[in-house]
């Protein structure tokens, strides 16, 4: 019976491909992102001392404490000072600051 050989991988062998960083996009672009663009949208077309009112049984599954974290999450990421406030139905927004 004859040893079969190792075939050792060569250094410029490579598996993957490599781009240049500066080519990369680094936002976050999580799962909910549609939605919370819809809501910054919106938020930053409201008249100063509104809030927006957003259905829960509206917003796809998502629980409260997975929405306003993500409501903070983007509005910080884009300079907008909020506050939010929920109740059984809707989960409330407004700006605390102007941008």
């Amino acid at each position: 019976m004859a040893k079969q050989q190792k075939t050792i991988a060569t250094p410029n062998a490579s598996k993957y491909q490599r781009v240049e960083v500066s080519h990369l996009d680094r936002g976050r672009r999580g799962k909910h992102h549609d939605l919370m663009e819809g809501i910054l949208e919106e938020l930053r077309a409201a008249t100063p001392g509104s809030a927006l009112a957003i259905p829960l049984d509206e917003i796809g599954g998502i629980g409260l404490p997975n929405l306003r974290s993500a409501v903070h999450r983007t509005a910080t990421s884009k300079g907008i000072e909020i506050e939010t406030l929920a109740d059984a139905k809707n989960f409330y927004v407004w700006k605390t600051a102007i941008e």
